[in-house]
């Protein structure tokens, strides 16, 4: 596939739509867009794209639903007012260079995003290493991947995917690491489920905590957390002692012998699995030579995360299963340009085109090429150690661009106070309603994914154009335009003197070729001479792109990058989580992300489609737990840590194991301020990759003492003020849970505040005695808002009430539907829409028997697909009761 020609034309595109990429993981999905003519746009996927082939999960397909400019901040902000570009930027780029004269380059810092497009990210990572001097920017790429970073440079001498999506097809085997594949990467996840169907691909999953993955597998591993580097340790041995090692790649790698000697002094009864599954999980492995291991977030985040890689690339590298067609590991990303980012050098220990910041060669060619006048020898600050610096005072100006680290940072309350008090802290994003930019001196609008050109990287490295299809709002520019003109500002006109993020990418994809000269994998340099109408009709292509190097695999000739050729097996031993359980802190709590929603919701927050199917932050904990503790189903939680704490909703279920627990990472102070779950996460890192470890702290956790609960719902925003309270979006407008330590002695009056109705005509139904209270506003004879309240938590039927103001004043204070109205239920569905109710009467009333009949019947299921595991559940509940009766 070739770059620079045009896209073929595929069947049902039409006239006026605009090609470009999903916003949301690194799958890399290819969108069609087409503007509807009143500031929205429809999406379809894109037949043609080859990472999803016309696929869209849940998320993608409703991010017509995110354009909305009701969020948007359309002029830069000084100190809380409305200000022009000129005074905004002229503060910005004076204040980080007296900075810079005062206390030297080490005490300002960039933390930037995967949201970025890779122009953006490399002018930013050019202004900071190449001209101000400092490698103090970083990603929150840093709590994505970082680990794999790490573990790809020991083994192979550069940070180098090998694996294509391809090879998930062309698998006999998948195994998923720490993948919940089925809700986080759902087009992937789909690919894998119809090569399943198509050709018998057998799919083992690792994970503690039973997920959506494990439909169907063969075999699910649930060992104790952090214990991946013994049971691939053990699968290592076992490949040794069976005979099942390649001796003729083996000289292709070193390290062998010690490599050996680690794995098989290592104890694998830490995993906790039954030794008859291990020995199945080895003989899976051992008698298949197609396997795929796809590996993510439950390996990187962990104080052991570079040593998971290494783990896993060992048993490939060992056995010659890498690099080739169906055969090897795969790290898949969570962001859409994260691989971006690690090519452009945006993480603190690198420089552009994976060239080594501490190579004196490398640095020295890249300041050359740049022509800055000086270049960090030093790594920057890492995430963590970032926002240390910037609490200590050693950070004293600080940019912040396309993330919410008052939030999404583990020990996110220290975080969040030191971004509060830094001297002087910029943020560049899409709304100042967010934790961090709230938290900001001043605030840039930037323009949003639908505004946005330039290209990302994806998972299998492939580049994909971004493509405008919507004017940017408002006065906001694009990043790389903002970015360049304050390294203009700073005094460095000529060297950010872009026009165009064409320009941008001519210039790193010449730089890339150094890089290619240094011997080193990424190479676009074939790309560097495109023209504009070139870049306006890049189709995407997988890196390498040059001469010496056109597309292709890595590894399966046995060539890698350290300077002797080979790669490095590397010793690794397993280590316990660093933080231990103990009778204060017995649980050990488990974080990830919801089908649904997208990091901080900043954007999936405001599609009623999405909100709908979990609409309120959750913890998930055993059964066994929940009695010792004396939780209800519904009740609320504290999880407390040495670090903070949050409050969320009891989700009792056996999916997770006794002694551990799982909470959703997405809830702000924008939408749930007391479940800011990241503010009871220890800030602990991986010693290599500094990746913080995101799923082992230990907490402890007891039922919240609630005096009152409440349910309410309005046709426009509200803001609570109780000491819990979730909020989210409905077609109608907005609904929220609540919870109080002292109820109001007057329930019609804290419901005239919260809803902001002084004036409105109420209907009351209210019981004292018993503590019950449930209220309906009207305005103009149409309801508008109603509150339920009780000493327990509010059973009604939500999703029903949800719908006002359509439904009449009577029903609505019952708070059940009527019955010539059926209640959908919570949304399974998010793509059609199609909740539980209306899936059990159908497998009631029409006898549906199988997912692929309720999707039939329905169409729940038939689009992403990743409802399907909960279909499948679903309908075996059903059957189950069905039987019992």
């Amino acid at each position: 596939m070739t770059a620079a020609a045009p896209f073929p034309e595929a069947e049902g595109v039409a006239a006026g739509q605009v090609r470009s990429t999903c916003p949301y993981c690194g799958v890399g999905c290819g969108v069609l867009l087409s503007p509807d003519g009143a500031g929205g746009v429809t999406v379809k996927g894109d037949p043609d794209h080859p990472a999803n082939l016309g696929r869209l999960c849940s998320k993608g397909s409703a991010l017509g639903e995110t354009v909305g400019l009701g969020h948007r901040l359309m002029r830069p902000r000084v100190n809380g007012a409305d200000a022009g570009w000129d005074e905004a930027l002229q503060l910005v780029a004076d204040r980080f260079r007296e900075t810079v004269e005062a206390h030297g380059p080490d005490s300002v810092a960039f933390y930037v995003s995967g949201q970025l497009l890779s122009e953006d990210y490399y002018v930013a990572n050019k202004l900071m290493k190449g001209f101000i001097g400092s490698a103090n920017i970083d990603t929150n790429s840093r709590l994505c991947m970082a680990s794999t970073v790490a573990g790809h440079k020991r083994a192979f001498g550069t940070d180098t995917v090998p694996q294509t999506y391809e090879d998930i097809e062309e698998a006999d085997l998948v195994v998923l690491v720490g993948s919940n594949l089925a809700w986080c990467h759902p087009v992937l996840y789909q690919r894998l489920v119809a090569a399943r169907k198509a050709k018998g691909t057998r799919l083992i999953v690792i994970d503690p905590r039973r997920t959506a993955s494990c439909d169907g597998a063969d075999l699910h591993l649930k060992l104790e957390p952090g214990s991946d580097v013994a049971l691939f340790n053990h699968l290592f041995a076992a490949l040794y002692e069976n005979g099942m090692l390649d001796a003729a790649y083996l000289p292709n790698t070193s390290g062998f012998n010690a490599t050996l000697a680690s794995a098989a002094s290592d104890d694998v009864s830490v995993t906790g699995l039954d030794p008859r599954d291990i020995d199945r999980f080895c003989r899976m492995w051992m008698g298949t030579e197609k396997v795929v291991t796809i590996f993510s977030q439950g390996v990187n985040q962990s104080s052991s995360g570079t040593d998971k890689v290494n783990a896993i690339l060992n048993c490939h590298l060992a056995t010659g299963r890498i690099g080739k067609l169906g055969c090897g590991p795969l790290s898949v990303t969570g962001q859409p340009n994260a691989m971006g980012g690690r090519e452009v050098g945006g993480l603190a220990n690198m420089l552009a085109c994976h060239l080594d910041l501490e190579n004196c060669d490398h640095r020295a060619a890249v300041r050359d090429f740049w022509e800055a006048p000086q270049a960090p020898d030093t790594p920057g600050l890492k995430a963590v150690d970032m926002f240390r610096a910037v609490g200590d005072g050693r950070i004293k100006a600080l940019w912040i661009i396309h993330t919410n680290p008052a939030v999404s940072m583990p020990d996110a309350d220290r975080v969040r106070d030191a971004i509060r008090d830094c001297p002087f802290t910029v943020v560049s994003d899409i709304t100042a309603e967010t934790d961090t930019a709230r938290l900001a001196d001043v605030i840039l609008p930037a323009t949003a994914w639908a505004e946005k050109d330039g290209t990302v990287t994806n998972s299998d490295r492939t580049i994909s154009r971004q493509r405008a299809v919507l004017p940017a709002p408002g006065e906001a520019r694009p990043d790389w335009a903002i970015l360049a003109e304050v390294g203009q500002r700073m005094g460095w006109h000529a060297a950010f003197d872009y026009d165009s993020p064409l320009e941008i990418f001519r210039e790193y994809a010449t730089l890339s070729g150094i890089a290619g000269r240094f011997g080193k994998d990424f190479d676009i340099s074939g790309l560097s001479e495109m023209d504009a109408e070139g870049y306006d009709q890049m189709t995407p292509v997988r890196w390498p792109v040059a001469a010496s190097r056109e597309g292709g695999r890595f590894f399966a000739d046995g060539r890698f990058f350290h300077a002797d050729g080979r790669a490095r097996l590397v010793p690794v031993t397993w280590r316990a989580p660093a933080a231990r359980t103990e009778p204060r802190y017995p649980f050990r709590l488990n974080t990830g992300r919801v089908r649904d929603q997208w990091h901080t919701m900043t954007r999936t927050a405001l599609s009623p489609r999405l909100a709908a199917h979990l609409a309120e932050p959750f913890l998930e904990i055993h059964p066994d737990d929940a009695g010792d503790l004396g939780l209800g189903a519904a009740d609320l939680v504290e999880v407390q840590s040495p670090h903070g704490r949050a409050i969320l909703r009891a989700r009792i279920t056996d999916a997770v194991l006794p002694g551990q627990i799982f909470a959703p990472m997405h809830w702000t102070g924008e939408t749930a301020p007391a479940a800011r779950i990241d503010a009871v996460v220890a800030p602990i890192v991986d010693p290599v990759s500094g990746q913080p470890e995101s799923k082992a702290s230990v907490v402890k956790v007891t039922r919240m003492k609630a005096a009152w609960y409440a349910f309410a719902v309005s046709t426009r925003p509200f803001n609570p003020a109780s000491a819990y309270w979730a909020r989210s979006v409905t077609r109608a407008g907005h609904r929220a849970e609540l919870a109080g330590h002292t109820a109001p002695d007057d329930w019609e009056a804290e419901a005239r505040r919260l809803f902001g109705l002084p004036d409105a005509e109420v209907a009351v139904m209210a019981d004292p005695g018993r503590g019950t209270a449930r209220l309906a506003f009207r305005e103009g004879g149409r309801l508008v808002a109603a509150i339920f309240v009780s000493p327990e938590p509010v059973a009604v039927m939500r999703d029903y009430v949800a719908t006002l103001p359509e439904v009449p004043d009577l029903s609505l204070l019952s708070g059940r539907a009527p019955a010539d109205r059926p209640d959908p239920g919570p949304i399974l569905c998010s793509c059609f829409d199609v909740g539980v109710n209306t899936i059990l009467r159908g497998i009631e009333e029409q006898g549906l028997m199988s997912v692929d009949a309720i999707g039939a019947a329905l169409q729940a299921g038939t689009n992403c697909g990743s409802c399907r595991p909960e279909l499948a559940a679903l309908l075996a509940a059903a059957r189950s009761k069905e039987a019992a009766e």
